[in-house]
């Protein structure tokens, strides 16, 4: 089989590369160019450094490798629905619009009619089937969030070599073969945009939108340069100090309208803080499973346990959850992970939160 592995710079996807070529696949390493940021500007994108690395491990390797340029469509495709979510005052999660939009979208386009039949990458992700995607094995490192809207078609041409390793083990195989990314620290930061904290970038695409900081009964405690600059939950850098010892202001709701901030001490019992009840939006029913109520595990963010809900489908793409425990704040634009035990059933997005 002809495969295309997307090559980072990283040693995940380098260590990926390396496990296609064993299986005896013909393999073609490449890496995505989607942005460029202006020195000094914000963050830290080391992509030269990220394209000699990859390049230097497809050389070890012996397999081919090359740039793609799609900066283009990874600004129209991901960067400006982003920007335009914040402005709106929804939180978007650019890489889950990167590896459905531009890694198994664009890349794609690029890559069937060269005669590829597939794309291996770098995620903790396992295959079931055709089509079915299971949670990498290191619970720790886990990526199928990001990978909860992709289609069906697209389910079935990704490949996750990776994703039966833990992490120490996939730095051991690294080092075993030699490869020159096996002691490079992980990347943080925006997908394929690099070391950039999400304000730092916000600032440099949005003008600031000043309003008032205020408690939920009204009362005036501050101002603030912009709602986009804030997600739900937060606990630091409000820029507002607690009256009480050992107890953190939170942001509990962004008024678009007035351009208030609220926020609220944090307690077990928060008003606006916590919700059951929500709607979802953008449905991606992966396995075909997700057009009947039923009851599954929501996962609401990375990095966060999956929750028990009923699922309740409405049509037209819509949804509703309503969680067996209240959870903690829920987000409009963020993605629903949708599993059953271990398998990736789909994906949504919030779209209204229910306080009781």
């Amino acid at each position: 089989m002809k495969i295309l592995v997307a090559m980072s710079g990283g040693v995940d996807s380098s260590l990926a590369a390396a496990l296609v070529k064993a299986q005896g696949h013909e393999v073609h390493g490449v890496y995505m160019k989607n942005w460029i940021n202006e020195p000094g500007i914000i963050g830290n994108c080391p992509w030269q450094q990220d394209i000699e690395d990859a390049s230097a491990v497809a050389q070890q390797l012996g397999i081919s490798f090359e740039v793609v340029n799609l900066m283009d469509e990874y600004r129209r495709r991901v960067v400006n629905l982003l920007v335009e979510g914040y402005e709106e005052g929804i939180t978007p999660n650019p890489d889950v619009a990167c590896n459905r939009e531009m890694k198994f979208g664009v890349l794609w386009d690029w890559a069937r009619p060269r005669g590829f039949e597939a794309i291996a990458t770098g995620h903790y992700a396992q295959k079931s089937g055709t089509a079915g995607i299971l949670r990498g094995a290191d619970p720790n490192k886990d990526q199928t969030y990001f990978l909860a809207m992709l289609r069906r078609d697209q389910a079935e041409i990704a490949r996750f070599p990776i994703g039966h390793l833990l992490k120490a083990e996939l730095r051991q195989q690294a080092r075993e073969l030699g490869l020159k990314t096996a002691e490079k620290k992980d990347s943080q930061g925006i997908c394929f945009i690099g070391e950039v904290r999400m304000e730092d970038f916000l600032r440099a695409h949005l003008p600031d939108a000043p309003g008032q900081i205020v408690d939920g009964s009204g009362r005036v405690l501050g101002e603030h340069r912009g709602l986009h600059f804030y997600t739900l939950g937060q606990r630091k850098g409000i820029g507002v100090a607690s009256p009480f010892h050992r107890q953190a202001y939170v942001v509990v709701a962004k008024r678009q309208a007035s351009r208030e901030l609220v926020i609220d001490i944090e307690r077990p019992d928060t008003p606006l803080l916590w919700a059951k009840r929500c709607s979802l939006s953008h449905l991606n029913d992966l396995v075909g499973t997700l057009n009947r109520e039923q009851d599954l595990l929501v996962q609401p963010r990375y990095r966060c346990p999956a929750a028990a809900a009923r699922f309740i489908p409405t049509g037209d793409g819509n949804a509703e959850l309503v969680f067996a425990q209240p959870q903690r704040a829920l987000t409009p634009g963020q993605v629903a992970a949708i599993y059953q035990g271990q398998q990736l059933f789909g994906g949504a997005i919030f779209q209204t939160i229910v306080h009781d």
